[in-house]
């Protein structure tokens, strides 16, 4: 099949590689030709682990290209997937569609007959209608069908959940959109992956209910975490126990400092305004919003009390800033909102992240970055560990214990337990375990 891939950002990207490596012949497009320009050199403009090689492999193959030029991209192809950025509009909240709308009319206007355009960004309900409206008013006696494709890809691990994914969702009724998009992920199918298909609507709703959904177990188990800490209990104890139920299942029931990325907090939000919309609140969805933002103040407020002391002018120091392991995405990271609130207390930040610092330099202008985890610790009083790197699980805890000023470990993310961290010499406080101490680490 031939496909054009407008949006060659995260989603855009990884989709498009996956898809040349499945043998289809895809064009990735995207009207930043800087991006474009490094594309073509092999550059990853994300980090994505093995996106790199899957690029490099398909260039090469003939299978995968890149291009700035919408028009000529989308003539003569099978499929054309709109995989642009529907970032939260200022000052409401909603979800942007300004490059949605915007590729719509391009490709309406270039596109040829028997064509499936595809909503693959996240979008919400109702889009899909505005999208096939606009394509009728351009190009109102082509043959072109209007589906809705949205992604469940995980950063870190989205090649694995593109060719290996639990579901595929495909919104459309109507039966020639329905057979182009069977012949796209045949490969899949044949893996016995399990293709859902349903409205435009219902399929544009799936996205936002399964990430808010998601944002919901995070929530939960971060306020359990507080009640853990308060009562004497073990929150990874009773996210064992409570996920062993097949009804609530293990994932995402992993304490930490609150949720961030490029997908929950906008998704939420742009669903509560949906709601709005339509006049039917989702009340539990507004308490999660509000939950998580404040945690990640909070935590900051977690670091000042385990000090103990004024940290104006003292140094401390950050492992992790991405908002998850395995990429270079700062967007809402914990860590922002964390170090934002540390330095309004006078504390100086060094950091380090394996892959996070240049996209974190112009969002910290203060902090200074390393680039080693143990310069982190160097006469710091105190070490905070945000993000669970792998890099992160392994470490010399004596080495940092005699590399702090004060001996003090915060482990956000429970990488460690009270006992290892003890015998290192150091005061350990993690998220909501015992053994905690109720002293300052300074005596």
């Amino acid at each position: 099949m031939r496909i054009a891939m407008i949006g060659s950002g995260y989603v855009g990207l990884v989709s498009g590689a996956c898809f040349s490596d499945f043998g289809h012949q895809v064009i990735c497009v995207d009207h930043d030709q800087k991006k474009i320009d490094l594309l073509q050199k092999g550059v990853m403009p994300i980090y994505e682990p093995g996106l790199a090689n899957m690029v490099e492999g398909n260039v090469k193959a003939g299978r995968l290209s890149f291009s700035s030029d919408l028009t000529s991209s989308v003539k003569d192809v099978d499929a054309v997937f709109i995989a642009v950025g529907t970032p939260s509009r200022r000052g409401d909240g909603h979800a942007d569609l300004t490059y949605v709308f915007a590729a719509a009319r391009e490709i309406a206007a270039s596109v040829s007959d028997n064509t499936v355009v595809v909503d693959k960004s996240t979008v919400p309900v109702g889009t899909g209608d505005e999208v096939e409206r606009i394509i009728r008013e351009v190009a109102p006696n082509r043959k072109i069908w209007v589906a809705s494709n949205p992604e469940f890809l995980r950063e870190g691990a989205a090649i694995g959940d593109f060719k290996r994914p639990d579901r595929i969702v495909i919104g459309t009724e109507q039966k020639e959109a329905r057979e182009i998009m069977q012949e796209i992920y045949r490969p899949l199918y044949l893996n016995q992956s399990p293709i859902l298909f349903t409205s435009r609507r219902s399929a544009e709703l799936i996205k936002y209910a399964a990430n808010a959904f998601l944002a919901t177990k995070i929530t939960f188990i971060n306020e359990l975490a507080d009640l853990c800490e308060v009562v004497g209990g073990d929150v990874q104890d009773v996210a064992r126990g409570i996920g062993a139920d097949n009804r609530i299942g293990p994932k995402f029931l992993h304490a930490g400092p609150g949720y961030g990325g490029s997908c929950f907090p906008k998704d939420t939000l742009a669903l509560l305004k949906t709601a709005e919309n339509f006049s039917t609140p989702l009340r539990i969805v507004e308490s999660v919003v509000t939950a998580n933002d404040s945690r990640k103040r909070a935590m900051a407020r977690k670091v000042l009390r385990a000090i103990g002391k004024d940290v104006r002018g003292c140094k401390i120091g950050v492992l992790g800033l991405t908002f998850k392991p395995n990429t270079d995405d700062m967007r809402d990271a914990p860590s922002l909102a964390l170090i934002q609130g540390l330095e309004d207390a006078g504390a100086l930040i060094h950091a380090y992240d394996p892959e996070g610092i240049e996209q974190a330099r112009p969002l910290l202008p203060h902090v200074t970055f390393v680039d080693d985890p143990y310069k982190v610790a160097e006469d710091a009083v105190a070490l905070v560990i945000i993000t669970e790197w792998d890099a992160f699980r392994a470490l010399d805890l004596k080495r940092i214990a005699q590399s702090l000023s004060n001996p003090l470990l915060l482990d956000l993310r429970n990488i460690y337990t009270p006992e290892e961290a003890a015998r290192a010499g150091l005061v350990y406080h993690g998220i909501g375990r015992p053994n905690i101490s109720d002293k300052p680490a300074f005596f």
